[in-house]
């Protein structure tokens, strides 16, 4: 690759701006004054050019920054450098959130750059007034808790600008009370709602198209593109150019809104807003009361129909049971009477109306997905623990992508991440996203991280482990990694591929700790919502957190508190899943290796992500311990080692207890209490 500048004449407004953006992240430089600590990175200066480059020409740019690049400077200086609207998106809305509020800012004050910036989130992020004020008179609430975060919303929406619930911080993110307080695209009443002029969500929107540089997220990002492929009007404002942050998300995120679903959830939410909306507007109409009722009574007889272990099921291994089968045709038959009584009710209010609409597309897409035979579409369902969701999602997302960066004109689009290439080979991330077939082709570079791995971390790949699929792996998995978190004194991610496995690693190394009398605190995903579990990892100081796919990206432990992450096997998607089992028949209907063109380059993103996890910072050091044999084993292993950062590699467990001794060590050289309580 030829870094943008390296052919221009010292006078051409083309180097001209290449140079304020090396000068702005220079030892000299804003950023080096105003920011203690600030480390000039070359990696990041040539990541910065290219993004001015591509800013100003509207082309495409792929762009790999390793751990440690400062891959969020090198965008937002460009960026706010650059004279013109900018959109950037990232992975989730805490990812947004630090965007908006503390990089942004920091950059924005560093450059003394005059731009115009707003955050903007999907509806379901901002109070709605309407349902607030109606959901308080109905006092639906299974517990006083409920009851007393609504009032605490709703004091917060009296003196809040945004509406923002990430700002409201005395009812936590989970708590039941946001439902009742927020809007959905289903049940939003639109222009017709008698709150719209003091409406959260459209003042939001208001700040956004008068705004230089919008942040959002992948999800909002794509629900827009969802609706304008629908005729409708689009939420999100046109922009010379588009950052995608985390865009390793992309694939994921496009599969969810190109595709449809109806849930059992949302037909019970139907069902009690309905049911509201009669209280209020038709209360003499007893039929429709009792055909919600009814409506309820379907949608969670059909979740009881596919068992209780939560997971993925094919469309063709659901419909072959005879009680999913009477299931479904009771909830149809229910919906559709339902749909009768509502519709000679909906005139009587703005809310019945919008019932109406809700329950109508909800009878389409269960049709759909019970009768629909598209090739281009996969049809499966996912259990959750209380409901069921019916999914209908592409083959491919490539063409919808494609076209949509086709259709948007002239405009600039960047996709960065830490992982998006297997080794430096992106062509199955720019397949997966149909960037593949752009004229002119995509810019795409890696630069790798400035962190000496070789020195700040060991890669450990254990001895004698069975096959992954043997019964015995968990229990041979946790007696290797044993004399590893002893030796760490805790300080350990163990980062499982499913719930399943986590669940049974945790018990048995709750068993190991506790018959060796290592009482670190001993934590597990699900047990509280994430923040709580990495605010309790980080303040003890010698956790273990065994974990599945949430910790394995987006999770910062820098420093001592972590200093051992252990990775149960490659991350390879279950063979089994809907989803993968069809994209893999088309795969090897084209005379392709699904292995190879798919499920491999997939799995070493997916490696990168949890591996990621171990160095935060240029002080950080520890071990990255693999306990998979495949990766030694088989001929495709050594792909994925060489796709991780270049850190000394072991396979003996004296060498890394040394190491994670020294690591461990207490400053003034005296045994610690733990290393006292582990026998030999």
């Amino acid at each position: 690759m030829t870094l943008a500048g390296g052919d221009l004449a010292p006078d051409d407004p083309r180097a001209a701006a290449d140079e304020a953006v090396r000068a702005a992240l220079g030892a000299d430089g804003p950023l080096a004054r105003s920011l203690p600590g600030f480390t000039p990175r070359e990696e990041q200066r040539e990541m910065a050019v290219q993004v001015a480059k591509a800013l100003d020409a509207c082309e495409v740019l792929v762009a790999e920054a390793g751990t440690g690049t400062g891959k969020t400077f090198a965008y937002l200086v460009p960026a706010l450098l650059s004279g013109r609207k900018i959109l950037i998106s990232t992975g989730t809305k805490t990812l947004q959130d630090q965007l908006f509020k503390r990089d942004l800012p920091t950059v924005r004050k560093a450059l003394n750059a005059p731009v115009n910036a707003a955050l903007l989130k999907g509806r379901a992020n901002y109070v709605c007034h309407y349902h607030l004020a109606r959901n308080g008179r109905d006092a639906r609430f299974q517990t006083p808790q409920d009851a007393a975060h609504l009032q605490a919303i709703a004091r917060f929406a009296v003196r809040s600008d945004s509406g923002d619930k990430a700002e409201c911080a005395e009812v936590p993110e989970e708590s039941a009370a946001w439902a009742a307080a927020t809007s959905t695209r289903d049940n939003c009443l639109g222009q017709e709602c008698p709150n719209v002029k003091e409406c959260f969500v459209l003042a939001a929107r208001r700040r956004a198209l008068d705004a230089d540089l919008v942040v959002v997220n992948h999800h909002l990002f794509f629900a827009d593109v969802m609706l304008r492929d629908e005729g409708m009007a689009e939420l999100l404002p046109a922009a010379r150019g588009v950052i995608f942050d985390e865009a390793h998300q992309l694939p994921e995120t496009a599969s969810l809104f190109f595709g449809e679903s109806v849930t059992t959830g949302q037909l019970v939410d139907l069902a009690r807003d309905t049911r509201s909306e009669t209280i209020a507007s038709a209360r003499d109409c007893r039929e429709l009361i009792d055909a919600t009722r009814n409506l309820e009574k379907a949608a969670r007889d059909l979740r009881l129909a596919v068992g209780a272990e939560p997971g993925r099921r094919a469309h063709g291994d659901l419909v072959a049971s005879e009680g999913f089968q009477t299931a479904v045709a009771g909830l149809d038959r229910e919906l559709d009477a339902f749909l009768t009584v509502l519709e000679s009710q909906a005139e009587r209010s703005e809310g019945l109306a919008a019932c109406l609409r809700r329950a109508q597309e909800a009878a389409q897409r269960l049709a759909g997905w019970r009768d629909g035979d598209g090739t281009d579409l996969i049809r499966w369902a996912e259990i959750f623990p209380v409901s069921l969701s019916l999914n209908a999602t592409p083959l491919h997302v490539a063409p919808i992508v494609k076209r949509h960066l086709q259709e948007a004109g002239d405009r600039a689009w960047i996709f960065t991440s830490a992982t998006l290439a297997v080794g430096r080979d992106f062509s199955h991330y720019l397949r997966e996203m149909g960037l593949d077939g752009l004229d002119p082709p995509p810019t795409a570079a890696v630069w790798g991280s400035p962190f000496r791995y070789e020195q700040q971390a060991l890669l450990y790949a254990p001895r004698g482990m069975p096959d992954p699929n043997s019964p015995a792996y968990a229990e041979a998995m946790v007696k290797a990694i044993l004399p590893l978190v002893a030796a760490a004194r805790g300080r350990t991610f163990v980062l499982c591929t499913a719930l399943r496995a986590m669940r049974r690693v945790h018990d048995l190394l709750e068993e190991a700790l506790r018959r060796r009398g290592l009482a670190y605190p001993l934590l597990r995903q699900g047990d509280a919502p994430r923040g709580q579990l990495l605010e309790r990892f980080r303040r003890a100081g010698n956790a273990v957190l065994v974990a599945s796919q949430s910790f394995w990206e987006g999770v910062d432990v820098p420093g001592e508190a972590l200093s051992l992450v252990v990775i149960d096997k490659l991350p390879f998607a279950p063979p089994d899943d809907p989803v993968l089992a069809a994209r893999v028949a088309y795969l090897e209907s084209q005379g392709q290796s699904p292995f190879f063109s798919h499920q491999l380059p997939r799995a070493v993103i997916a490696m990168k992500q949890g591996a990621g996890r171990l160095i935060r910072t240029e002080r950080d050091r520890g071990v990255l311990a693999i306990c998979d044999p495949r990766m030694i084993d088989r001929s495709y292993g050594k792909l994925v080692w060489r796709s991780l950062p270049a850190m000394a590699r072991t396979r003996e467990e004296a060498e890394v207890v040394a190491f994670l001794a020294a690591l461990s060590a207490p400053a003034d050289g005296t045994e610690s209490d733990d290393a006292a309580n582990c026998p030999p």
